[in-house]
């Protein structure tokens, strides 16, 4: 029936749903939720920044740590590379100068302490990304349409911006704003970063100079998608060939394969069902260590969309929706040890644990469930716990 929800389960799904990783990590974690401040109609209680987990890794269960930073709209999280630092945006400060900051992580309390605060180059704030070197940070703002790129030192604090582009152009569709950055993705070996524009329906690409901090658009510095799709944001796969690219507007996901940093798209496909009517608008796409399952969250739907990935292509089949137990599903993130994914359900003001089964992509809820009032972004790090003698 038409405005109905359907979840799809073939028999390869329901065969290997219940079995469990042949090896289970070992490891503890800490888990950041950022989240938004301002209150709402449907918002139950206050929220006041970023809040802090202890996450066993054998049991895949949440223990709470409390408030971790005080901040204004903290909507994304990014920890650095090797754990020690934390970054976030803030979403609309009151004062409108939006900001990233850089925090410092204390691992045996979860709590951060700030390092700095440098402007985001625009209203709406809304990503915050670190290179896989951890040297170089990047932003996008969703009222203003930038692109800002910064230097991060080795104490983990942000330089101030050595890059910034303002985008611009006439929508493709009646329906778009005009210029809304709001995705950013670095290359394995940081030489290109791609950038999402939701407004314009473009993904664009840059090229990158590491050493001398200068950035090059590339010619044609973008590829179009067809108006009015809305992409917000991507994933690169881990062979750094292929490029995944949800739309928030019309809830599909393109595929773009990756010569030299030009894309080439390959393959559009839904991430709702065909007799879902209702509204729904996608939030967030991520894809595990090994390249082979990637997933989409649907808000309105509220699910998660499971495809399987061709190993050599590089394209999508649809595998089933899984419920994303809250309302409103926005970030969702897969943690370093590649066993499980979290889902911010942000108007179900809850965080969700699911384990992943890497025969099937299926997830399955490991029961821990926690109250964070309009979740938003998750950065999970190794944190091993210390223990008295």
């Amino acid at each position: 029936m038409p405005g109905t929800r359907t979840f799809l389960i073939p028999t390869a799904v329901l065969l290997f749903a219940s079995s469990a990783p042949a090896q289970k990590p070992t490891d503890d974690y800490l888990a950041f939720v950022g989240s938004y401040t301002h209150p709402t109609a449907t918002t139950t209680s206050a929220s006041k920044g970023i809040y802090a987990f202890r996450f066993d890794s054998k049991g895949g269960t949440l223990a709470p740590l409390g408030l971790a930073a005080e901040a204004v709209n903290p909507a994304h999280l990014w920890a650095s590379p090797n754990g020690k630092y934390l970054y976030a945006v803030s979403w609309q400060s009151p004062d409108k100068m939006d900001t990233v900051a850089a925090y410092r992580i204390d691992h045996k309390t979860g709590m951060l302490t700030l390092i700095n605060k440098v402007s985001a180059k625009g209203d709406l704030a809304n990503q915050v990304v670190l290179d896989s070197s951890g040297q170089l940070a990047g932003t996008v703002t969703y009222a203003s349409g930038t692109f800002t790129l910064y230097r991060v030192e080795g104490d983990g604090r942000l330089s101030e911006s050595f890059y910034t582009d303002q985008h611009t152009g006439t929508p493709l569709s009646p329906r778009q704003p005009g210029p809304r950055a709001h995705g950013i993705a670095f290359s394995k070996d940081s030489k290109f970063v791609y950038v999402t524009e939701l407004g314009l329906d473009r993904v664009y690409t840059y090229r990158v100079d590491a050493a001398s901090h200068t950035v090059t658009p590339l010619d044609p510095p973008f590829v179009n998608l067809p108006g009015g799709s809305g992409p917000r944001r991507l994933q690169l796969h881990p062979n750094g060939r292929f490029l995944y690219v949800n739309h928030e507007t019309d809830s599909k996901v393109t595929v773009f394969e990756i010569h030299d940093g030009s894309l080439k798209a390959m393959q559009t496909i839904s991430t709702r069902p065909a007799d879902y009517t209702a509204n729904n608008s996608t939030a967030e796409v991520q894809i595990d260590k090994e390249g082979k399952w990637l997933y989409v969250s649907n808000r309105g739907h509220d699910s998660l969309a499971l495809y399987s990935v061709d190993p050599g292509k590089g394209t999508l089949t649809l595998v089933e929706y899984i419920p994303s137990l809250g309302r409103t599903p926005r970030n969702i993130t897969i943690d370093p040890s590649n066993e499980y994914l979290f889902c911010a359900n942000q108007n179900g003001e809850n965080v969700v644990v699911f384990r992943i089964d890497h025969r099937t992509g299926h997830l399955t809820p490991t029961g821990s469930q926690q109250l964070v009032p309009q979740a938003a972004g998750i950065a999970v790090v190794a944190a091993p716990v210390v223990r008295s003698r």
